[in-house]
């Protein structure tokens, strides 16, 4: 009874996230990968709204099944972003790249991706 009481009485620590999965992790480059994976995401929605299938979406993106399972699967390590932009140009969306002065908050520039519908 005593070793359960013990066990009860022990507390995890809660950490609150920074907003960025990738920055908490310690990926390498938390901003760009979080690019990556949005933009994967987005692509994902793009065939899901469209109701294809994989096997439509290979096709109609000219890329194995396989990749487009890597892809609504979120393999970030299979796309690189320029990919990923001829990607979403196939799927009929334009990419407006913004390059500006960073902030006076920020301590260094960041990259941001800003989804439209």
């Amino acid at each position: 009874m005593r070793k359960a009481n013990k066990d009860m009485e022990k507390k995890d620590k809660i950490y609150r996230g920074s907003g960025n999965v990738f920055a908490d992790i310690g990926t390498v480059h938390p901003e760009r990968t979080l690019a990556r994976a949005e933009i994967m995401s987005r692509i994902a929605e793009i065939i899901k709204e469209r109701q294809l299938t994989q096997k439509e979406a290979s096709r109609l993106l000219g890329i194995p099944q396989s990749k487009i399972s890597c892809l609504v699967n979120g393999k970030l390590s299979m796309f690189s972003i320029d990919f990923l932009f001829m990607l979403l140009n196939k799927l009929d969306r334009d990419i407006d790249i913004v390059i500006r002065p960073k902030t006076k908050h920020e301590r260094v520039g960041s990259t941001h991706v800003l989804l439209t519908a």
